[in-house]
């Protein structure tokens, strides 16, 4: 067996591609309008289609889970998403864990957590 994708529900498809694509360099491989294939096994969800098939709510902020990237220059990628998304909402902002470490976590758009780290 093979973990092939992972999915997130996004209320504005367009504006999540966008997101994804500035931010991580993600391209589209497949649009089936509502459902998004990126590159990296990433699926962009319209949440209307997601309501429908699990017929509950969606839960913003759930904080169960994350998206986790690596980036050797975390410095640049931070300027990037403080120029491009000033309105982003921190969980943590850059820092240091004791084992050397650096990462911040945000949330994305939607309010996916989004983690990205310097590679260890």
């Amino acid at each position: 067996m093979k973990l092939k994708n992972v999915l997130v529900v996004v209320k504005d498809i367009e504006k999540s591609r966008e997101f994804y694509h500035d931010l991580f360099g993600l391209d589209t491989i497949l649009d089936h309008g509502g459902n998004m294939i990126l590159t990296e096994g990433l699926v962009l969800q319209d949440e209307k289609i997601w309501r429908d098939f699990v017929g509950k709510e969606i839960v913003q902020k759930s904080n169960s889970c994350e998206l986790y990237f690596e980036e050797r220059d975390i410095e640049a990628f931070v300027e990037k998403l403080e120029e491009r998304y000033p309105d982003i909402e921190y969980v943590n902002r850059l820092m240091t864990h004791s084992w050397g470490q650096k990462m911040v976590r945000f949330y994305d758009l939607d309010g996916n957590l989004i983690e990205v780290g310097t590679p260890m």
